[in-house]
């Protein structure tokens, strides 16, 4: 082994940084100088290695794709921020509050229609918790139920289009994000509909821990709760479908379907008066706020890259997972539990930008599918969200629960959802044309 321990150190000093709550960008950047000036010293590479940052950098910043980053942020922020949301979700729940379940699975439709409509976990789990938790609780669903249903659903925002997480992972795979969002459909349509299936189960068998709701808890029926749905419903359905229609069809790229849904998000925001200058100023800040951070860390994330691979830690790496008993099968199985592990405790983006740029040549020198290993990965971020005891989306219905929902019952609560979405990882492992039927169909 030449400098390769070096690289070694340098990676592991650096998930030591970001265990102890280091900023990931600063964790980059700072190990990559650190590491870069050791590099230099010891004659691991020269400097003219890292005059290559400049065209890695803007070679980065020239991808169209990222682009599609803000548009959908914002095409999410305003569905949060204006109401819409709160008034499809509330619908929604007028619809199916006559089942037993109703609510659970209202929030399981309304989880996955917000996926496709805000691509950020945080704005669904939220959203949901605030409106569909207090409710839930005042009419008798066990708590453990309520949250679980409600951090799953809301976590379907990782894995449907437009997802956030494959807007990123297709930059650092280097497949289209069309192709990811196209792949990622059905396995994210069989997630929710596991969900489902579960709120049926305990429905059907556990009544008392799914009720219905009251008669006098329904305050719009017949053409009135007809009309609410024609206007809280409708419309978003049709603007989801037209934004991801025109990217599975080929009429448009998906940056430009983003503008397209930021824009429609706004048009149906005044179409319901709720278009003004605070909310304007509340949706452009998020966005601002997302779009920088990704920036951040993808020019950090860069330097450390060039660094790292200078000192040959991508190829010890590469060869290390290559090697691995099991050859094919191997690399899958350790790049999951990787991903599982790497999740608990960091964010989607901190694991696109540290895992993906290790894995992708081993996947490559594999013959592994790129679109297939990265829905996979996506389904596995989905799992480590609600993992307790510091999966992300626990702590953000957290901060929103009542206090009679306690700790104990959000974190016990995400346990059989997170068997589900063993069983869906589990599903597209063994069959692969989950995701590449879709892609095939449009390729053909």
């Amino acid at each position: 082994m030449g400098f390769e321990w070096i690289a070694i150190v340098m990676f592991v000093l650096f998930l030591i940084l970001l265990l102890v709550g280091y900023p990931v960008a600063f964790s980059f950047a700072g190990t990559a100088l650190v590491f870069g000036a050791i590099g230099l010293a010891l004659g691991a590479f020269d400097l003219n290695l890292l005059k290559l940052l400049p065209n890695r950098w803007f070679g980065s910043m020239s991808d169209f794709t990222l682009l599609a980053i803000p548009f959908f942020v914002f095409m999410g922020a305003v569905f949060e921020k204006s109401g819409l949301a709160e008034q499809l979700l509330t619908t929604v729940g007028m619809l199916m509050g006559p089942m037993r379940g109703g609510l659970a699975l209202a929030v399981v439709i309304v989880g996955t229609l917000l996926a496709a409509a805000t691509g950020v976990v945080a704005a669904t789990v939220i959203v949901m918790g605030l409106l569909s938790l207090p409710v839930m609780v005042r009419y008798n669903y066990d708590h453990k139920l309520a949250t679980g249903i409600i951090t799953a659903s809301g976590t379907m925002a990782q894995l449907l289009p437009p997802s956030l997480v494959l807007v990123v992972l297709s930059d650092q795979v280097g497949v289209s994000v069309g192709d990811l969002f196209m792949g990622a459909l059905i396995p994210g349509l069989i997630l929710s509909g596991l969900y489902a299936l579960y709120v049926i189960y305990v429905a059907i068998f556990y009544p008392e821990k799914a009720p219905a709701l009251p008669p006098e808890a329904r305050t719009l029926r017949g053409m009135a709760l007809f009309r609410r749905t024609l206007i809280a419903v409708v419309p978003p359905l049709v603007l989801i479908f037209a934004v991801l229609g025109s990217i599975f069809f080929g009429f448009a790229t998906p940056t430009e379907a983003g503008a397209v849904g930021a824009f429609g998000a706004l048009v149906l925001a005044r179409f319901n008066q709720n278009l003004n200058w605070q909310m304007l100023r509340e949706a452009a800040r998020s966005t601002a706020n997302i779009t920088a951070l990704v920036l951040m860390i993808l020019f950090c994330s860069t330097f450390f890259g060039l660094v790292f691979d200078g000192l040959g830690g991508q190829r010890f790496a590469t060869q290390l997972l290559t090697n691995l008993p099991g050859g094919y099968w191997g690399f899958i199985i350790v790049a999951n539990i990787a991903v599982f592990l790497l999740g608990i405790n960091l964010e989607f983006l901190e694991i696109s930008f540290i895992a993906m740029p290790i894995f992708v040549p081993a996947a490559q020198a594999l013959g592994i599918d790129l679109v297939w290993f990265s829905v996979m990965m996506a389904i596995n971020l989905n799992m480590a969200f609600i993992s307790p005891p510091v999966g992300f989306s626990l702590f953000y219905l957290q901060s929103v629960a009542p206090e009679e929902v306690k700790t104990v019952d959000i974190h016990k609560g995400a346990l059989p959802f997170m068997v589900l979405q063993g069983v869906a990882l589990i599903i597209v492992m063994l069959f692969p044309q989950t995701v590449q039927w879709l892609v095939n169909i449009a390729a053909a």
